[in-house]
C-alpha cells in the first residue's frame, strides 16, 4: 500500500512541477496534474507575507483564466493512471528519484499547509467531471506555487527534463484535444505568468539535510524486518506495468476518499523525519539492480524511516488510511499480488511487519 501510495504521490509532482517550467511545449495541462500533488511532502519555514501574498494574488489571477479550462476536464478519467509515453519503469524511476529529491528540499511547512489545501479541496468536488470549487482550485494553486518556490529553480528543472524524457511529444495534443482549444490555450498562457511569479520568488539555496535518528527501537525493529523480508522483496517484479493498473470495480470517486485520508496523514507528519525518509528513498534508488532491487542496507534504512515516519502521526490517523484502504483493495487483489511471489517469504514477510507494526506503534505519539 505505501508503495501505490507512494508512487502516486510522486508522479502527481513530477507532471505538477514539469508545467510549472514548461517553456517550449505548445500546450501542457499543467493546472490539471497540479491536484493529485498533495500528498507529496512537507516542509520547514515560515514565507514572508510579501511572499505569500504576492504568489496568492497571482493564482488568483491564474484561477480567473483557467477554471472553465479545469471545468472541462474529466478528473475521473483512468487515462491519469498510464505512463506517459512507452512503458520504461527503470528510466521513470529516475524521474521519481528526482521527484523525491524536490520533495526532500521543499519546505515542510508549505508542503504542510498545500496538502491541506488539496484536503479541503477534494472535499469541495462536485460535478460529473469531479472539479473542486473556485476558491479551492485557487487555495491548491497558491500553495503548490509557494512549495516550488521553496525548492531551487536546479531541482525543479531536474524534475521537468527527467519527465520530458518518458514523455511522448505527441501527449500534449491529445490532452488538448480532450477539452475547448481556447479554454486550455487561455489557461496555458496565464500558467506561463503565474510561474513567472513563482520563479521570481524562488529561493536559490536548498535547505539542510534532515536530521536522522539512530539507535532507537524503531531502528532496530527495522533491522529484524528487512532481515525476514528481503528474500519477498527479491521476489518481487518491480518492472511489472501490474502498478498502474486501476482497483477492479472501484470508480475513481471512491479510490479519491482513500486517498484524502493519505494526504491528511502525511499532513500530520514530523516534518524533519518525512524529509529524511524522502532522502532514504532517493539513497535507495541509487542501489537499485537491473531488477529494481534496492541493497539490503537500503532497504533497511527506508525501513527504518517509514516506521519513526508513521509514529509521527496519531493513530487514528493511520487507521484511516488503513480502513479507507480496505474499503477499495479487495481479496482478489492481494491474491492475485500472493500468487506472484515464493509464498514462503511473503508469510515470513508478513510475521516480520506485524512485529515491527507493534514496535512503531509503541512509539507512536
Amino acid at each position: 500500500m505505501v508503495r501505490g501510495a507512494r508512487k502516486a504521490v510522486a508522479v502527481g509532482v513530477a507532471v505538477a512541477v514539469a508545467c510549472s517550467v514548461q517553456q517550449h511545449l505548445d500546450f501542457v495541462p499543467g493546472p490539471r496534474h497540479a491536484a493529485p500533488v498533495a500528498a507529496a511532502a512537507a516542509s520547514m519555514m515560515m514565507a514572508p507575507a510579501a511572499f505569500a501574498d504576492e504568489i496568492g494574488d497571482a493564482a488568483k489571477k491564474l484561477g480567473d483564466a483557467s477554471y472553465s479550462f479545469a471545468k472541462e476536464v474529466d478528473w475521473n478519467n483512468g487515462i491519469f493512471l498510464q505512463a506517459p509515453g512507452k512503458f520504461q519503469p527503470l528510466k521513470a524511476l529516475k524521474a521519481i528519484d528526482k521527484m523525491i529529491e524536490m520533495g526532500a528540499a521543499a519546505d515542510p511547512k508549505l508542503l504542510k499547509e498545500a496538502a491541506e489545501a488539496h484536503h479541503k479541496a477534494i472535499g469541495s468536488i462536485s460535478g460529473p467531471n469531479g472539479v473542486t470549487s473556485r476558491a479551492d482550485w485557487d487555495a491548491v494553486n497558491a500553495a503548490l506555487g509557494r512549495v516550488v518556490a521553496s525548492v531551487p529553480k536546479a531541482k525543479v528543472m531536474a524534475v521537468y527534463d527527467s519527465v520530458k524524457d518518458i514523455t511522448d511529444p505527441k501527449v500534449p495534443a491529445y490532452m488538448k484535444s480532450l477539452v475547448n482549444g481556447p479554454d486550455a490555450e487561455k489557461a496555458y498562457q496565464a500558467f506561463l505568468e503565474f510561474k513567472d511569479v513563482v520563479a521570481k520568488n524562488q529561493v536559490t539555496t536548498a535547505s539542510a539535510p534532515a536530521v536522522v535518528p539512530s539507535g532507537d527501537k524503531v531502528g532496530v525493529a527495522a533491522k529484524a524486518l528487512s532481515d525476514a523480508s528481503y528474500p519477498f522483496i527479491k521476489d518481487i517484479d518491480w518492472l511489472s506495468d501490474i502498478y498502474l493498473k486501476p482497483l477492479p470495480g472501484k470508480t475513481a470517486p471512491e479510490t479519491l476518499k482513500a486517498i484524502d485520508k493519505m494526504i491528511v496523514m502525511g499532513s500530520k507528519m514530523n516534518g524533519n523525519l518525512l524529509k529524511a525518509a524522502a532522502e532514504a528513498h532517493h539513497k535507495a534508488i541509487g542501489s537499485i539492480d537491473a531488477k529494481g532491487v534496492t541493497s539490503a542496507a537500503d532497504y533497511e534504512a527506508v525501513n527504518a524511516a517509514l516506521g519513526r515516519l508513521v509514529a509521527s502521526v496519531p493513530k487514528s490517523t493511520v487507521m484511516d488510511v488503513y480502513n479507507s484502504m480496505a474499503k477499495v483493495v479487495d481479496s482478489t487483489v492481494t491474491n492475485n499480488m500472493f500468487s506472484k511471489v515464493n509464498p514462503l517469504d511473503a508469510m515470513a514477510a508478513a510475521k516480520g511487519f506485524y512485529t515491527f507494526k507493534d514496535v512503531v506503534e509503541a512509539s507512536q505519539r
